[in-house]
């Protein structure tokens, strides 16, 4: 039994003749006379009664046309749900974002995407940024905006906004530039959990000039840049790290940051998703804006 079945079955039911309905659906007298028989076989009861030149409903045929009316009405209502839904700029966005992006981009991006779609709700999700990739893999969010590339077939990149790390220091602690890495070493360090982007290139940084992690003092780990600013304002350590999430701290002076010389090493944050994900027409046109929305 399909829903194509059932629409000529109803049509039968309605002109009470083969013929008749054959003739409203554009179809042969054969054609619509096979649907039913396939349709009674694969019920395995009769659902006509061959009755002079009319064809009778047997109870059978009266009980199915009552479901028949409530499926293809149903079936109507999914076409116009769908139709309105490409139509309508309306429904949920679900986001994975880094430690930067989540606090320092997305908020932007949100406003500006909902100045012409005033009708989606946002949901995000802040984790590092190889959770980022694993949810979008996964298919918990719709993408992810994250600040370091991971290697997978599955996954397409668009680069949104290029920055460079920065050296901040507690406001009481002021440097004479230019400062080197080795400069800092000798420090307490703050670092971000081995799993973030920040992370992932300070080590590069550090294995690009012979140097290893095991020779910074790093004092503390933590997950996110609001909680490192945090450890540094207290005067607890120096950290390497985002010049987005350290700027608006630094112009309130509530820390110093400088720039690290030789430490030339830019990069970009992304917008990620899975090539194999068919998105809501929300989620798509997102991800074509996303570059402007920044």
């Amino acid at each position: 039994m399909d829903l194509h079945q059932l629409y000529i079955f109803t049509k039968v039911v309605e002109h009470k003749s083969f013929s008749k309905a054959a003739d409203d659906i554009y179809l042969s007298q054969s054609t619509v006379s096979s649907h039913i028989h396939s349709l009674e076989k694969s019920l395995g009861m009769t659902l006509f009664d061959r009755v002079g030149r009319e064809s009778i409903l047997t109870p059978y045929g009266e009980r199915l046309y009552k479901w028949a009316q409530k499926l293809l009405q149903l079936k109507d209502e999914a076409l116009l749900d769908l139709n309105e839904g490409m139509r309508n700029m309306k429904g949920n966005i679900r986001i994975a974002a880094s430690s930067v992006p989540g606090q320092f981009m997305i908020p932007r991006m949100v406003k500006n995407f909902r100045k012409e779609n005033h009708e989606v709700t946002f949901y995000i999700e802040q984790t590092s940024s190889k959770g980022v990739s694993e949810m979008v893999l996964n298919g918990t969010v719709d993408f992810g905006i994250l600040g370091e590339k991971y290697a997978n077939d599955k996954l397409r990149f668009i680069p949104l906004l290029k920055e460079q790390l920065v050296l901040i220091t507690p406001k009481e602690m002021e440097l004479s530039s230019p400062i080197q890495l080795n400069d800092v070493m000798e420090y307490p360090i703050i670092m971000r959990n081995s799993n973030s982007g920040t992370n992932a290139m300070v080590e590069r940084y550090l294995k690009q000039n012979q140097l290893t992690k095991e020779k910074l003092n790093v004092v503390a780990y933590a997950d996110s840049s609001e909680s490192v600013i945090q450890f540094v304002i207290e005067g607890i350590g120096v950290s390497i790290m985002s010049e987005i999430a350290a700027k608006e701290h630094a112009k309130m002076k509530q820390i110093n940051m400088y720039t690290l010389e030789n430490f030339t090493t830019e990069r970009y944050f992304y917008l990620t998703y899975h090539i194999n994900r068919t998105q809501s027409l929300v989620s798509k046109r997102f991800i074509e804006e996303a570059p402007d929305l920044v």
